[in-house]
């Protein structure tokens, strides 16, 4: 509903607009990495498919307005993306591990570790955001915006608990249903296009957001 509120409004006063999709269109994908002409592996009644359904919706009302009232849209698929100023009961990986780190608490790591993610600086998915913006009005995307650096959930851990000098030990707990086991974005889109790739790579990102949670924790 909110789509469709904000898609009326950008019709009445001829705004462009950008959807901020997510990764989550692609489910547990069976294509790896995951292109923009993937169309994703989601199961509609699963735990997890309110979100991912609710994004892929999304995604085809603006393609539709876009088609139907000429609508200038933008769409962009976001990657886990992490940074100063999460807020430290999000439940977020990145928040997660970081905020018990720093408690010297258990991390707890769903599943046995092995399942992988792309971690992406919040600067860089702004400059993407803006790059993607300042296209002409013929592209419209989809759009993948996210850092192809893949990382398993163990080493997150490792790398947050080595990083705040933490003695957090590592529990682990029943994966939950439907939890994509890999996700990594193909971004030969963005950079032909956008001339845009991701600059901020993990460590480097992980010490500013850690900085960040010292102070508020």
């Amino acid at each position: 509903m909110g789509a469709i509120n904000a898609l009326g409004l950008a019709k009445r006063v001829k705004a462009k607009i950008l959807q901020a999709s997510t990764s989550e269109v692609y489910g547990d994908p069976s294509v790896h990495p995951q292109p923009e002409s993937y169309w994703g592996n989601v199961n509609p009644i699963g735990l997890r498919s309110c979100y991912d359904e609710g994004k892929r919706c999304a995604e085809t009302l603006f393609m539709d307005y876009h088609r139907m009232n000429g609508v200038n849209i933008k769409i962009i698929r976001i990657f886990n993306t992490y940074g100063p100023r999460m807020h430290p009961n999000d439940g977020r990986v990145v928040s997660n591990f970081i905020v018990q780190a720093l408690k010297n608490q258990d991390i707890t790591i769903f599943g046995d570790g092995s399942q992988s993610r792309s971690f992406q600086y919040v600067d860089d998915l702004i400059e993407g955001m803006i790059r993607v913006m300042n296209t002409g009005d013929s592209f419209t995307g989809p759009v993948n915006i996210g850092n192809p650096n893949e990382f398993t959930m163990l080493e997150l851990a490792q790398k947050v608990i080595e990083l705040t000098d933490s003695k957090s030990k590592i529990v682990f707990c029943p994966l939950p249903s439907d939890d994509p086991k890999h996700r990594k974005p193909d971004i030969q889109l963005a950079k032909t296009l956008l001339n845009w790739e991701p600059k901020i790579q993990l460590q480097e990102g992980l010490l500013q957001t850690i900085d960040y949670f010292r102070q508020i924790i």
